[in-house]
Order: C-alpha cells, then sequence, then structure tokens
C-alpha cells in the first residue's frame, strides 16, 4: 500500500470546502487560462484556494485537498460537480435542462425535487478532451500545501451519465465508456504534475440500483478500470449517499455498502471512501469483508449537518471503525464535500476530526 504519510489513521477531507465570504468570481463555463487573463479573478482564486489550504492544516489535517475553489455556486449546493465537467468535455449542451428523473414524476418526493433543482444536460455528440485543467489546479494548491495533497476527480464518467439526455450515445453505458479516456489522460497528467494520491468521485457505483440489473455492476468496474488504468498514483474511490443541499439521498439508496463493494472489491483501487458519520456508523460491519490490501477513508464527520461533533465523538467513531479495520488500514475524513456549509462550521468539523484522530492515535501508542 502506497504510503502518503507515516501519521497512523492520518485525517483528511473528500474534496470541496466553503468558498470565503469575499470570493464571489465565478468561471461561468470559461477554461481556466482564459478566467487568469482576468487579474482579479485569478488573484481572488489563488487567495482563496491558500486560505481553504491554511485553514485544513491549522486544523490540523495530516493530507489536504485544494477545497475545489474552481466550483462555481450553482445549484444544488453541490452542483458545479456535474457542470463543471459538463461545461468543459465536448458533447454537452450549456443549458440546464429539466431532469430526466423529474419527467412524468406523479409524486414530487424530497428525491424529485432536489434532481429538479439540481437539472440535466443534453448529450449532442461526440465527447472529447476539453480544458478540465486538472493538472493546473493541482499546481497552484500544490504551491501553497505544506502538507501532502490529494486531488478530487470528478465528477467521474458514471455519475455524468446520470443526469443525461442521450441524443448522441444510446445509454449511460456507452456514453461512461466514451469519457473514460478523458478521465484516465487527465489521472495520468496529474501523476505528470507531482501528484501522487488521486481521489476519483464517481457515484456510479449505485446506479444498478435504480436499473435493478445486476449486470451493471460489470460495466460500472469495467468504466472505473479504465479511468485508473496505468495511473502510478495512490488511488481512492470515493462514492457517498449524495449531498444535495446537505442532503443524504437515502430514500434512493435502499440498501448500502454491504450490496455494491462486493462487485468492485477486485479492482486495482488502493482505498475506498465511504461515509458512516451521518448514520452514526451504521453498517460499518460490512467492511470486514474487504480484501486486506484495501484500505478505508471512513467518513466520522457529518456535513449535513451544522453540529460540529466533539473530538470525543469523533473518537467514538473512530473506534468502531477500528473493531472491524485494523488502523495501519484506516484513513478518517469526512462523509462528503463540506461546500454548502459555512466556513466556521466546516473550519470547527475539522478540527474536531483532527482532535478526534490524536485521541486514538494516543490510545494505540
Amino acid at each position: 500500500m502506497t504510503k502518503i504519510t507515516n501519521t497512523i489513521l492520518p485525517a483528511t477531507m473528500v474534496g470541496s470546502y466553503p468558498r470565503p465570504h469575499w470570493y464571489r468570481q465565478q468561471l461561468l463555463g470559461r477554461d481556466l487560462r482564459v478566467a487568469f487573463k482576468e487579474a482579479a479573478y485569478e488573484e481572488a482564486y489563488h487567495d482563496a484556494t491558500q486560505v481553504a489550504i491554511h485553514d485544513q492544516e491549522e486544523a490540523g489535517l495530516d493530507i489536504v485537498t485544494d477545497g475545489q475553489m474552481y466550483f462555481d455556486d450553482y445549484v444544488g449546493g453541490i452542483g458545479a460537480f456535474c457542470w463543471y465537467m459538463y461545461e468543459r468535455i465536448p458533447g454537452f449542451g450549456q443549458a440546464k435542462e429539466p431532469h430526466p428523473a423529474e419527467l412524468g414524476a406523479t409524486v414530487r418526493t424530497k428525491e424529485i425535487e432536489l434532481f429538479a433543482d439540481w437539472g440535466g444536460v443534453v448529450n449532442s455528440g461526440p465527447v472529447g478532451r476539453g480544458p478540465i485543467r486538472l493538472a493546473d489546479l493541482y499546481k497552484i494548491a500544490a504551491r501553497y500545501a505544506t502538507k501532502p495533497v490529494k486531488v478530487s476527480v470528478g465528477a467521474g464518467p458514471v455519475n455524468l451519465a446520470w443526469h443525461v439526455y442521450f441524443q448522441h450515445y444510446k445509454d449511460a453505458r456507452d456514453l461512461s465508456l466514451a469519457l473514460a479516456p478523458i478521465f484516465n489522460a487527465e489521472m495520468k497528467e496529474l501523476v505528470e504534475a507531482g501528484a501522487k494520491y488521486l481521489q476519483i468521485e464517481d457515484l456510479g457505483a449505485w446506479l444498478p440500483m435504480f436499473t435493478n440489473n445486476e449486470e451493471d455492476y460489470k460495466w460500472v468496474a469495467d468504466v472505473i478500470a479504465k479511468c485508473i488504468d496505468g495511473v502510478k498514483a495512490k488511488i481512492a474511490w470515493h462514492f457517498c449517499f449524495g449531498n444535495a443541499w446537505g442532503n443524504a439521498l437515502t430514500a434512493l439508496f435502499p440498501k448500502g455498502y454491504e450490496t455494491v463493494l462486493p462487485y468492485f472489491s477486485h479492482l486495482p483501487i488502493d482505498q475506498f471512501v465511504l461515509d458512516f458519520a451521518n448514520r452514526e456508523m451504521a453498517g460499518i460491519e460490512c467492511l470486514k469483508a474487504l480484501p486486506k490490501d484495501k484500505e478505508v477513508q471512513v467518513g466520522v464527520i457529518d456535513v449535513r449537518t451544522n453540529m460540529i461533533e466533539s473530538p470525543e465523538q469523533v473518537a467514538t467513531r473512530i473506534r468502531k471503525v477500528l473493531q472491524v479495520v485494523p488502523p495501519e488500514r484506516v484513513y478518517v475524513s469526512t462523509d462528503c464535500g463540506m461546500k454548502a456549509l459555512h466556513r466556521i462550521v466546516a473550519k470547527l468539523k475539522l478540527r474536531a476530526l483532527a482532535q478526534g484522530a490524536a485521541i486514538v492515535r494516543k490510545e494505540l501508542a
């Protein structure tokens, strides 16, 4: 297993961080290199990224992210998670359409309303490389970080195919397979830029629960394998229960990780990134079945509430993880990205995360 830090139970976070209140600039679909021709935008982006990294390091995290300050303030609270990719990959329309899930819905459930807010997109032509610029973004973050940087790569191919009207590709499988080489190229460029820890973000692991077709697990696994093929870095895969405006979409996922993980445990993934804090660690026993060559990055901070955990509460959650997975295979993290939270809440939650991990480390020593 590739080690990013010698610290046992390294504390990190999933990806996104709240934008500072003064950071009002939006990319609005522009190529980062085009946007940076505007001096005010480049300066603000660098400053906001530096702030996000500083907050994480000051809180005590062992591994940081860039906070994804390139995410605009779009729909769903975290809507730029997908729209950043749609806007920069040829083959997708730029307009927010009604979400496919809301068409014909007779009951406007919470989940349908959240999908409606998120919106849909038209796939009108073949996809190809576009100005995603993940390597550029990593270089900026690496300039300001004194701790190792983990790079979030996503939304991934299957995730992007969830919200699509298919006019060119016939279905989610065809589109996802076409997108995989794009992500593979981005990840290889990241490695060339010096990145050593890549976390692919793709909720596609849950897709077969929507289609009720067990065969879909095979092509989803194939897509992820194609994304990471030949990528010489530590590879993590994050798929949570959704995080639209701070809502876990558990009504859409009646079954948990115990159902999906067996279909993906054979993949050359170093680490699965899974959320458990929002369910007070329910279902953690399923991690016993993971192969011994797999690590877990376990969410012990609930990002879907403004309540700030105490360090002891975090330590209790970590102890539950260690009952099923040995500490040398465990990273501790947030359940999901923190963009939808207030910055002060995010800072205090990360401090509790680091302090809770320190409590358990002392016990292990």
